[in-house]
């Protein structure tokens, strides 16, 4: 069973490179793999959980380098970096990259998309953490994340003669800028940066009691927010 798997899903990364979505068919795939239909169902359930197993096959070496890297001291340079790779990795890999993120389903995110939702997250909670994100943090992934994907299919649609490299890093300022703060002291951006970062610790605290928790948690979302 593993190894039949492992065959379709190699079978279907070469398919999808070659001809995009449309070429990946269950008759395409089990003839390319050497396998019957019926396997194809058996194993991925139908033929939307053998293309998210696909993306997330092909997205395990990405989020193996975004995750191998150790922080380094500034988690907005880290933000950049992780920037970066993605959109590196859309152009590397465009039909891929199309597959997981082209063909939004509402309220469904793909296991792979869902993976690197995480990364960004946990690097947004690092900014919050250190003082410098000056909106939510729900809402400076929601940002990030629409920026650098709508950058990286922008480019994907483009021809690679009219694509503009500086396009990535405009988009990317720009959305920085938007989210976070520099690096000098709080009140010299107002209480929403601190009530941000106040609220990214305080799950950590034992000092209030759930309640008290829950409406410190509200009145910080408010001041970031109205900040």
């Amino acid at each position: 069973m593993t190894n039949n798997r492992e065959r379709i899903i190699e079978a279907a990364i070469a398919l999808l490179g070659e001809g995009g979505r449309d070429a990946v068919s269950t008759r395409a795939v089990s003839a390319a793999a050497g396998v019957q239909a019926p396997a194809i169902y058996r194993i991925f359930g139908d033929k939307q959980g053998l293309l998210d197993a696909v993306a997330t096959h092909g997205f395990e070496a990405y989020l193996r380098s975004k995750t191998a890297q150790p922080p380094t001291d500034d988690p907005v340079a880290d933000l950049r970096r992780g920037w970066d790779l993605h959109v590196e990795f859309g152009l590397t890999n465009p039909a891929l990259y199309t597959l997981t993120y082209g063909d939004q389903r509402p309220g469904v995110e793909p296991p792979a998309a869902r993976q690197a939702s995480a990364i960004l997250a946990g690097l947004i909670h690092r900014i919050a953490a250190a003082g410098r994100l000056r909106v939510p943090e729900e809402q400076a992934a929601h940002l990030a994340h629409a920026g650098g994907r709508g950058v990286t299919l922008t480019l994907i649609s483009l021809p690679e003669d009219q694509r503009d490299p500086t396009l990535s890093t405009i988009a990317r300022e720009a959305v920085i800028a938007r989210i976070t703060t520099d690096p000098t002291p709080e009140s010299d951006h107002g209480p929403a940066p601190a009530a941000v970062a106040l609220r990214a610790v305080l799950p950590d605290t034992d000092a209030l009691t759930t309640r008290e928790r829950d409406l410190m948690s509200e009145w910080l979302d408010r001041i970031a927010a109205a900040g």
